[in-house]
């Protein structure tokens, strides 16, 4: 098929890697950024911590299991006066990143929590019991044992928010999935199709492999 490989199409396709990477990469900025203390907040507040604090906690689940309920297509449309507010735009990488960042966040904040449960209670105490500080706590004990879990919902997140950034590109979000649905789909170029999902897969398993060394060698490292 020429028009597979066209110099137009291959442009299109250099574009669409950039702007599914901009979209993805700033959605797991921020989670890293705001997600991860939400996820400490959500365990450290919850019963039996240090910091057990029930209205803090309830709200803040409540938060996060809200955005995680809603089908992303549908979180799309809901903030659009958000990326319109953000970005100056409702279409396009930049607006798309507003939904993804939001969706990532809650998404990364629940795995943090889950991997936090996970940390032996015996290693939280022992510590407590020779007196170190709460940061102290959450910084050499918490963080170190928890991160290969850590390491592990990330490469999850990550993997989510390549699926999701697909996901907008059907509403004009840009990226990998809106060059599958404007060439391979409305143009009848099933060339086209098989070359984007055959990308998205292998960044998907490039992403897992990472992620699973990574967390491998953490665990290791114990």
């Amino acid at each position: 098929m020429n028009t597979l490989f066209s110099p137009e199409l291959l442009q299109e396709l250099s574009k669409a890697s950039w702007e599914t990477a901009l979209m993805v990469g700033v959605g797991l900025a921020l989670a890293l950024v705001f997600g991860l203390p939400l996820g400490f907040g959500l365990f450290l507040t919850g019963k039996g911590m240090f910091l057990e604090n029930r209205a803090v906690n309830a709200v803040g689940g409540l938060l996060v299991n809200f955005v995680r309920s809603l089908p992303f297509v549908i979180l799309l449309i809901l903030v659009l006066p958000v990326s319109k507010w953000v970005t100056g735009r409702i279409t396009g990488p930049l607006a798309a990143t507003v939904p993804l960042a939001i969706c990532s966040i809650a998404f990364f904040a629940r795995l943090v929590e889950s991997a936090l449960a996970e940390v032996s209670p015996g290693v939280v105490e022992a510590a407590q019991a020779l007196g170190v500080t709460r940061w102290l706590l959450i910084r050499e004990v918490l963080f170190p044992e928890a991160l290969p879990g850590l390491v592990r919902g990330f490469t999850v997140t990550a993997i989510s928010l390549i699926g999701y950034s697909a996901m907008a590109g059907v509403v004009g979000g840009g990226g990998i999935g809106f060059l599958a649905i404007n060439y391979g789909y409305y143009r009848y170029e099933t060339g086209v199709m098989v070359v984007t999902v055959a990308l998205l897969m292998v960044l998907v398993v490039g992403v897992q492999g990472i992620g699973d060394w990574t967390a491998e060698r953490l665990g290791k490292g114990e």
